[in-house]
Formats: C-alpha cells, structure tokens, sequence
C-alpha cells in the first residue's frame, strides 16, 4: 500500500526588522528629504544666479532630515529586533489586510501622512528658496554679524539690487565657490570665529565687468555731472560753506564721446594695471598704463619702490577701485552732521552745534545704548534751555545709528571709501606726483583738480552767484594748508 508523504510544512517567513510603524515613518522622512534635496538642486540650477543660502538648504538642511529619517528607521529596526529576542522566536510578518478595519484606518493615517508631508516638504523647499534670495536673510538671518552690512545696504544707492546678484553673480565656477563661503559662514557664525570687524572681500570679489557691468554700459560714460556739496564750519554760528562743481565724468571710448575725465581709466580705450603693497590696496607703489589703440606701455613708479614686478600680482583696474563702497557706504560724522543741517535735521542756529554734534559722534563707545544715552545726556547738558535740541538730538542718534556698530567694530573709520580724495587717499593713492617714469619726465599728476572736476563756485551767501565757467581754484576755509586733504579731514573734520 502505497502511501502518499506527508506535505512539507510551508517555511515560515520570517517578519523583517524594518516592517513596523516607526520605521515606515523614518523612510517616510528620508523620501522626503530626498525629494527636497533634488527639488532644491533644480530650483537651484536654474536660477538666474546662484544663492549660497540655498546650497546650505541643498546640502546641509536636506542631508540632515536625511539623516533623522535613517536613524528613526534604524530606531525602529533595533525595537522590533529587540521585540523577536524576547519572544525567542520569529514574530510573523507585518501584514496589512485592508479587510480589517484598523489595518484600514492605520493604512489610510499612514497614506494621508505621507502624502503632507511630501507636500509640505515641496512648498516649504520651495517658498524658503525664495526667502533665501531675499535681502532680509542676507541681512538678518545672522542678527549681528551682518547687520552694519544690512543697515548700510538699505541707505545705499544699490538698496533696490539684490545681495547676491552683486556678490555673486552667474557662472559655474562662482556657483561651486558661493556654496563653499556659504557652509564656513554657517559654521564660523554658529562657532563664533567670525572676525570683527568684517574684512571687505577685497580679494573674493569678482570683476567689475561681470557684476557691475550687467547694469552700467561703460561705453556710455561720457559728459559731465553737476554736483552741490554743502558744508558748515565748525565755528560758533555754523557758517555754511558750499562747493558747486562739474564732475568731468569723461569717458574712455572714442566711439561715444570724447576720451578724458574720471572714466579715461576704464579699460576700454586704456588698460590700466597696478600693483598694492598692502591688502587694502591703499599704497600703491606702481601702476602700468597702455593705451590699447597704440599699443604704447608707460609705467610709472614710487621714488622707493625699485622692485621686479611681479606678473602674477598685477591687478587690472575696474570699477571697484574706485567705487569700492558701492552699497556698504559708511558716511564719516562730517558728512553725516553736514547733511543733516542742510536738510534742517539740526537747527544751525545752535551756536556750536556742528562742533558739539561731531564731539559726541567721534567718542569711543562699547555698545548702542551707552552711546545713544551718552549722546542725548551730552547736548542736552550744553543746551539746558533750547527746544531747538531735541530733534538736533534725535538727528544725531539716527546719524551713529546708521553708520556706527560697536559690538562689530565696524565704523568708517575701518572701510576706506576710495572715492574722491577727501577722507581717505582715494584718488591720491596714484595721483601725488610720485609716481613717474623711469626718465622722470612723466609723472600721474598731482593737484591737477580741472582734470576731474571744475570749480564753477565756491563760498557762501553772494559769493554763490560769481560762476566761472573756466573753473576756480579752491579757496580752503580760513587758512590754506598744504598736504593731502585726508591729512586733516579724518572724519571727525
């Protein structure tokens, strides 16, 4: 008889670590944050420009979530694991039979949970890419680190320009460097390593031609500009000074209008080359000009710099040589308490209030609130019984405000403003009569100051209606000095 063997028993499948809850949800979150990275990357890649905050999203935030996600998973594999041991046997297999209403329900909470979040993650990576562009995060997101930045961004003629298009800028090779910066940011701010002051990325910045350039068509820069500059003694009844003058813009290509002025220094019809003796690039020891058309070289030198020029150290000029504070302008207390009297911010009718305002303004003080008290205790004590101060006092608090952070350091005293010549050496930097050629007989002119601009007026009360078309020679308030104007106007002058 024969007799038919017994069925073998199916095997019994053993329930995997990672078939619970708590592991789902950790996979869950790694989806997630993998849909948010390469969202992120796309938005990134086809923007305008790069932004080295969404770097930090792209690789720091979205591989973070990655992170949690795994570890919950790996959490919830190690409680099932644990679970199996007590029971000195294999559990059986994680089944979802959505006959069963709570398998139904916890199916339909997982699904609905899994779907928001997605969503969730979608607009959140989304809308904060965004906010990441914004001028506000630029400036806020560190509190006070960047806030003499920010501050002096918004009073700046570029308030309007976002950050990062100047900063930053398109191209590959300036994507891949904004997020290197912007990871050592992050971890320089959280670690507090930062310098202070900020240093300005005298170095990191990228050329004129590629930043300012995509606005400002140098082939356009020819005539002149009118400008006013209204200054008050510091003498007891404020006496007003003013400066009407023609600034000779000029320009540097034929093309458009005669070459001369300020802007014959662009390199379009003339390259201009020089070489800093310090990081600031305030001492400059040598400059090379060549006038592109003919060709012709002419190099120019200090009396002591008698060195082999280095190629490599050789910087082309652009516009940040000159325009060096484009949007991060830090006004002196002159300028500042000359301005506010011209626009009756502070009553000149207060004797010695220029004199007073620029005392407060140029003390030294460890932190806001010591100087804004210190300030309003100070002139309310020299003008006892004058209604005139309080808004003479308010003024001057807006102007330290605005233009001081002493928790940073950061003041016009620590950024040099290479425009003009009057606070800082600027254009004096090259043009002092040092600098000539190897025979001597050329040399970048000194005190030649028709070359840039033309004095049509200068004074006070009817002195302002003798215009000379011809230009005027500047008379110094009270007694003719000698020497750059930096060496006395130092801010507090």
């Amino acid at each position: 008889m024969n007799s038919e063997p017994a069925a073998t028993p199916p095997p019994v499948r053993r329930s995997t670590v990672f078939r619970n809850w708590l592991s789902l949800t950790g996979l869950v979150i790694v989806i997630g944050s993998l849909f948010s990275f390469f969202f992120l990357l796309l938005l990134d890649a086809l923007a305008h420009f790069a932004n080295p905050y969404v770097g930090i999203l792209t690789y720091l935030v979205a591989p973070g979530f990655l992170m949690i996600g795994l570890l919950v998973a790996l959490l919830g594999a190690f409680l099932r694991h644990r679970q199996i041991i007590r029971t000195s046997g294999p559990l059986p297999p994680l089944r979802i039979d959505l006959t069963r209403p709570r398998d139904r329900r916890l199916f339909g909470f997982f699904l609905a949970g899994g779907v928001l979040f997605l969503l969730v993650a979608a607009l959140g990576s989304y809308q904060t890419y965004h906010f990441t562009e914004s001028v506000n995060f630029c400036g806020q997101a560190c509190h006070g680190v960047m806030k003499p930045e920010y501050v002096t961004y918004l009073h700046s003629p570029h308030a309007k320009v976002p950050c990062a298009e100047c900063h930053i800028g398109k191209g590959a090779n300036w994507y891949v460097r904004s997020k290197l910066s912007g990871t050592y940011q992050v971890y320089a701010t959280l670690a507090d390593k930062y310098p202070r002051p900020i240093p300005t990325p005298v170095k990191n910045l990228r050329p004129a031609q590629e930043t300012c350039e995509e606005c400002h068509w140098p082939q356009k820069f020819v005539g002149n500009l009118e400008r006013s500059y209204n200054y008050f003694l510091s003498d007891e009844t404020n006496t007003p000074f003013t400066v009407r003058m023609l600034m000779n813009v000029g320009g540097g290509d034929p093309t458009h209008g005669p070459v001369g002025g300020i802007h014959w220094h662009m390199n379009v019809g003339n390259k201009v080359e020089y070489l800093a003796s310090d990081e600031a690039r305030q001492k400059i020891p040598y400059v090379r000009v060549t006038e592109l058309a003919q060709g012709v070289v002419t190099e120019f030198r200090t009396p002591k710099f008698t060195n082999t020029v280095d190629e490599a150290s050789l910087r082309t000029m652009d516009c940040m040589d000159c325009h060096n504070r484009p949007a991060h302008r830090y006004q002196t207390p002159n300028t500042a308490v000359n301005l506010a009297m011209f626009l009756g911010k502070i009553d000149r009718g207060l004797p010695l209030v220029k004199s007073n305002a620029l005392h407060v303004l140029t003390q030294s003080y460890t932190n806001d609130t010591q100087a804004l008290q210190t300030i309003a205790t100070t002139l309310s004590q020299r003008y006892p019984n004058d209604p005139r101060i309080r808004s003479a006092i308010g003024a001057v608090q807006e102007i330290y405000t605005n233009n001081f952070f002493p928790e940073m350091k950061a003041s016009w005293k620590t950024y040099p403003d290479n425009i003009g010549h009057k606070d800082w050496p600027g254009c004096f930097r090259c043009h002092d009569g040092l600098h000539k050629t190897a025979d001597g007989k050329r040399s970048i002119k000194a005190n030649d100051c028709n070359a840039c601009h033309t004095i049509l007026t200068q004074g006070s009360g009817a002195e302002l209606d003798q215009l000379s078309p011809k230009g005027q020679k500047f008379k110094h308030p009270g007694d003719e000095v000698e020497g750059g104007c930096n060496d006395c106007h130092t801010g507090g002058l």
